[in-house]
């Protein structure tokens, strides 16, 4: 089981920390992408030096390749791909929706076709945890399904109790061992009454950690913080909560706001190594080609070696040249952006100023 110690709290926001076998993790907490075990563009040591306690893996992608058994044959994920640290890992359950083909849902499980191999697969609840076991995640999510929005209410709500039931499934074939827990994740669209009885429903078979999924899949970001506003009160107070799949700077700050311990995304990732960078000024395109004579770093308040090191005209040249060193460095900056972003957001809780900072903060970068 996983220890979460709640250290402080102002109004609905949160400060605390998770204690796994394989570390402690201060939350609030942002968890970069390592999907395939790799964070892409990036060294292990690198990551770990930017301030990321926790890594993010994926259950779809390896047990597609280079398959569940061959890591644990490896020693397990984290000597596989020489991270020491927590690691989390996704059911597969939102790529089997987003990637595979000929995708068929019933109660027993999905049955899908990779899209690498075109291999069919069956995946159940039972088999997600297994795989996940394998692995040696620290973290293991329940296998659930996620539907796109828009969708109409009662076609969410089928959904959600079918993943509710799939959650229990999960939860008997978990095997208990310390340092090490069982999430269950939230459904229901953006109807507040769904989220709640999923909620519920979760809390009374008892878990772990409590996600909440099936947002960032379309709707307006107002309505997203609406409904983590109307779901987060059912979440039992002592567990940690996790937004999955969310995170611009703004949906951070805002789900921090509304009592959201973790999260993940691509974006710092993939942003890094299509050109774009969040600084604390706000976003830039490091090809636009007001930068080709630049001799300012991206983010004077930075300490990566990109900041360090490089001017924007520098950087600006390696990713017109198409030189990987440009992605390499972008990715860089923009996990250290926001790790530091993550450790502002704790120490305004720790100094109960959280609600202030924030409302600034989401005023400045309401684009983003």
């Amino acid at each position: 089981m996983l220890t979460f110690h709640l250290k402080k709290k102002e109004k609905a926001a949160r400060r605390g920390e998770l204690v796994t076998k394989h570390g402690t993790i201060q939350t609030p907490a942002f968890m970069p992408v390592g999907t395939v075990g790799t964070v892409k563009a990036m060294m292990p040591d690198s990551v770990a030096s930017t301030g990321a306690e926790i890594l993010l893996g994926n259950t779809y992608h390896l047990m597609l390749r280079p398959t569940a058994e061959r890591v644990a044959a490896f020693g397990g994920l984290h000597a596989f791909m020489n991270w020491p640290k927590p690691i989390l890992t996704d059911s597969g359950g939102f790529q089997v929706m987003s990637l595979s083909k000929l995708r068929k849902i019933t109660e027993e499980g999905v049955r899908f076709r990779s899209h690498l191999s075109g291999q069919e697969y069956f995946l159940t609840p039972e088999r997600s945890v297994e795989i996940q076991h394998l692995l040696d995640s620290n973290i293991t999510m329940c296998l659930d399904e996620c539907v796109h929005y828009p969708a109409e209410k009662k076609k969410v709500a089928d959904s959600m109790r079918m993943s509710m039931r799939w959650a229990k499934r999960c939860r008997e074939a978990f095997v208990d061992r310390e340092g090490y827990g069982l999430f269950g994740i939230i459904q229901g669209g953006v109807f507040a009454d769904l989220r709640a009885e999923s909620a519920k429903t979760l809390a009374n078979i008892g878990f772990d950690g409590y996600a909440v999924g099936g947002l960032a899949v379309g709707e307006p970001q107002e309505m997203m913080f609406d409904t983590i506003a109307a779901t987060t009160p059912f979440i039992p107070e002592d567990k940690p909560r996790y937004l999955m799949g969310v995170g611009t700077p703004s949906d951070i700050v805002g789900g921090v706001l509304r009592g959201i311990d973790m999260f993940d995304c691509v974006m710092p990732t993939r942003s890094g190594r299509t050109g774009k960078v969040f600084t604390r000024e706000g976003a830039l395109n490091i090809l636009n080609a007001c930068h080709t004579d630049d001799h300012r770093p991206l983010d004077e308040g930075c300490s990566c070696p990109a900041c360090r090191n490089y001017t924007r005209g520098y950087l600006h040249h390696l990713f017109k040249a198409k030189e990987i060193l440009g992605p390499m460095l972008l990715t860089w900056h923009n996990l250290q952006y926001y790790q530091d972003l993550m450790r502002e957001i704790r120490l305004k809780l720790e100094e109960e100023r959280y609600e202030a900072f924030a409302l600034s903060f989401l005023e400045k970068h309401k684009k983003w």
